[in-house]
């Protein structure tokens, strides 16, 4: 034991578990390196540099949206990688606040863009009318968590905050998950198969979801216990002990027949 009477052993975890939670932004940041390098080398090309990739009149014709989406998305990716780290989180506030001016902005102008592009750009070879559609979607999806965070963070629901800028960090990272997804139907069926390649995508921004929504429940269980994550609310009981039971309004505490 030590002199604060906890355990030596749990004292001694302690280290590795801060350095293991720095993990998170790491593995979200090497997610995104494909689609972050892919801007890099189209921001070389637009300003001059050598054809790293290759050229696209849809992004030569009027660059301003593609910039603005490309540093838009490395921010918003970058930037909120590092919200996911607790210390960060709960112990530097002024970061958390002073990256969520930055995050929430990048955000819009990220989904913005992409709209921009999808509706108003020539589409590119193997994106057909299902994908226009499917980018609509998620589009707006994204640009509708962002409003709900911020209308959560007005009201100073902190907790509903985060789970919205969970789920639209989610949406807008999905380009590095859909990298991989891309693989498979590409491998098959070739790069411009508008089928496999709407299907890809899709499957991109739902795996992203689902996995922001395992993580918001986590959060959310670890917060206020088993109640807390499937929704209910806990109340003490007047039970010996003082547990905790779910608070039903329609129960009713059992009498006893009259003698």
């Amino acid at each position: 034991m030590t002199a604060l009477g906890q355990p030596a052993a749990a004292v001694r975890a302690r280290p590795r578990t801060s350095r293991a939670v720095w993990l998170i932004p790491v593995g979200l940041i090497l997610l995104t390196m494909i689609p972050i390098m892919s801007g890099a080398f189209r921001l070389t090309q637009l300003s001059g540099g050598p054809e790293l990739i290759p050229e696209a009149a849809r992004f030569t014709d009027f660059p301003v949206p593609v910039i603005a989406h490309i540093v838009a998305g490395v921010v918003f990716s970058v930037v909120g990688a590092f919200q996911f780290v607790p210390q960060l989180r709960r112990e530097r506030r002024s970061w958390h606040r002073m990256a969520g001016r930055v995050l929430i902005p990048a955000g819009f102008v990220l989904a913005i863009s992409a709209l921009w592009m999808a509706t108003l750009s020539d589409l590119p070879v193997g994106d057909g009318p299902a994908l226009l559609v499917i980018r609509w979607v998620f589009g707006s999806y994204l640009i509708a968590a962002l409003v709900l965070a911020v209308r959560a963070l007005v009201r100073r629901r902190y907790a509903v905050h985060g789970a919205w800028m969970t789920r639209a960090y989610a949406l807008g990272v999905a380009a590095g998950t859909q990298a991989f997804a891309l693989i498979p139907g590409s491998m098959m069926f070739g790069s411009s198969d508008e089928t496999s390649r709407a299907v890809a995508m899709t499957v991109g921004w739902l795996v992203n979801l689902a996995v922001a929504e395992l993580v918001i429940w986590r959060r959310r269980r670890r917060a206020g216990g088993p109640a807390a994550a499937h929704g209910g609310r806990l109340r003490p009981s007047s039970g010996r002990g003082g547990a905790a039971r779910r608070l039903n309004p329609r129960s009713r505490p059992a009498t006893r027949p009259p003698r």
